[in-house]
């Protein structure tokens, strides 16, 4: 049998509270104990349920909402626009409400409703940004409701961070948290990706390129290495089809470096794909021209 869910409960808690001064009269007169105390507290149990049943029906909208968008497919950079925007939303108005409801309640005791009004009025928007602002904690805050409303980064984009490459997993308020390339999980705030630069490798879209570097004697043949480049990524299934190039950027004393563009769809098949053709572009090198690796010359001459 499936379990109740929140919201239903919450709904009939409210229902219970909302009629709470004939339900404890009725148990007055069934046990003799005095449950008037439960209707002095009426108001801030009402206020209490409905603050509970308002995030519980916030959350069945936004579950509702998106399943309209899919962010397992290959082409999702809309859908994660809008899983960002909605998660980062849902939980700046779950915070409004709590601390709107906890003021309500505080207000309602005589011994601290300065405590309370002074707890409500720091729930506006103005009194947070020229009262707390300066608090890491609200900074923090802050800049969980920018990166939501600027969005340099979304869920699932891979990123480089703190040399650490993986996908952002979750946008809270004031931390974010990325799931590295090993299963690992690097916590950082909010506020770290507004003041020190990252990288964003799916930005835009998911496509990316890899780059590999070819160490070498002067006398590689390179247009022997294009071919077997290009036979290499045609017949591989991480290959997009887009980017296939060989370049030679670099002349040192010794070795001739050569750099290899590639694409792929997305960040772990770029990865991939870099090691596949670094593998076979070196054996390929092995097999068929093993006097072109890399050497050190010595000329010794008679007098």
């Amino acid at each position: 049998m499936k379990a109740p869910s929140k919201l239903i409960i919450s709904v009939i808690i409210l229902i219970l509270v909302s009629l709470l001064q004939p339900i404890s009269q009725l148990l007055t007169r069934i046990t003799s104990l005095d449950f008037s105390f439960l209707v002095i507290q009426k108001q801030n149990l009402i206020v209490a349920a409905a603050a509970w049943v308002s995030i519980e029906v916030l959350r069945k909208l936004k579950v509702r909402f998106l399943k309209h968008y899919d962010i397992s497919k290959e082409d999702n950079l809309h859908s994660r626009k809008i899983y960002t925007q909605f998660n980062i939303l849902e939980k700046v108005i779950i915070f409004i409400i709590i601390i709107g409801a906890i003021g309500l309640i505080l207000l309602s005791f005589d011994s601290i409703r300065k405590f309370g009004v002074g707890l409500f009025a720091s729930a506006g928007v103005a009194g947070i940004i020229l009262g707390l602002s300066a608090q890491k904690v609200v900074g923090a805050l802050l800049a969980g409701i920018q990166i939501a409303i600027t969005q340099p980064f979304r869920i699932d984009d891979a990123v480089v961070v703190e040399g650490e490459w993986g996908w952002i997993e979750e946008i809270n308020l004031t931390y974010v948290v990325v799931r590295v390339w090993d299963k690992r999980r690097l916590v950082l705030p909010s506020s770290y990706f507004l003041e020190k630069p990252f990288q964003n490798w799916t930005r835009n879209n998911a496509d990316i390129m890899g780059t590999i570097f070819l160490y070498t004697d002067y006398n590689i043949p390179f247009d022997d290495l294009r071919t077997e480049l290009t036979r290499l990524l045609e017949g591989s299934e991480l290959w997009d089809g887009k980017v296939n190039v060989l370049q030679v950027t670099e002349s040192k004393e010794t070795t001739v470096e050569s750099r290899i563009l590639v694409s792929a769809k997305n960040s772990p098949m770029a990865w991939d794909l870099r090691v596949y053709i670094r593998e076979k572009m070196i054996a390929y090198i092995q097999k068929n021209y093993p006097d072109s690796l890399p050497r050190t010359r010595i000329v010794m001459e008679q007098k």
